[in-house]
């Protein structure tokens, strides 16, 4: 079975750091990319960021570029999302996911129905 679990979110002041952990359990990174979504009130869910090892394919949100970074530990199957310079705008829950491959990852956001939890992140002013 196929299991995700969020952990790392709190509350933050805009320009600090965070580090969102991913646990996963039923599949390897070997064998499916893992992504990194978000969801604020009232809005959409969105991609921030994904990796591939099968394609060696990383992507990131135009809106992350530069600020976080995703990275995995194979040993430990748990992926990462080191948000630095975070900013109000970056207030939502944040998700992880299994998928295919990074290349519709955006689209992934809007389609897949089996979230788990999340982990709330929240960017003070």
């Amino acid at each position: 079975e196929v299991q995700l679990v969020e952990s790392g979110g709190g509350l933050v002041q805009a320009g600090g750091s965070l580090r969102l952990s991913c646990k996963a359990s039923g599949f390897t990174f070997d064998e499916y990319a893992i992504g990194w979504f978000r969801q604020a009130p009232g809005k959409e869910r969105e991609g921030v960021s994904c990796f591939s090892k099968s394609d060696d394919n990383t992507v990131y949100a135009d809106s992350v570029k530069g600020r976080f970074s995703i990275s995995t530990d194979d040993a430990k199957n748990t992926a990462y999302l080191q948000m630095n310079s975070l900013k109000p705008e970056d207030t939502a829950v944040y998700y992880c996911a299994a998928l295919i491959l990074c290349d519709y990852y955006r689209d992934f956001a809007l389609t897949f129905r089996s979230w788990g939890q999340g982990t709330q992140v929240t960017v003070s002013s």
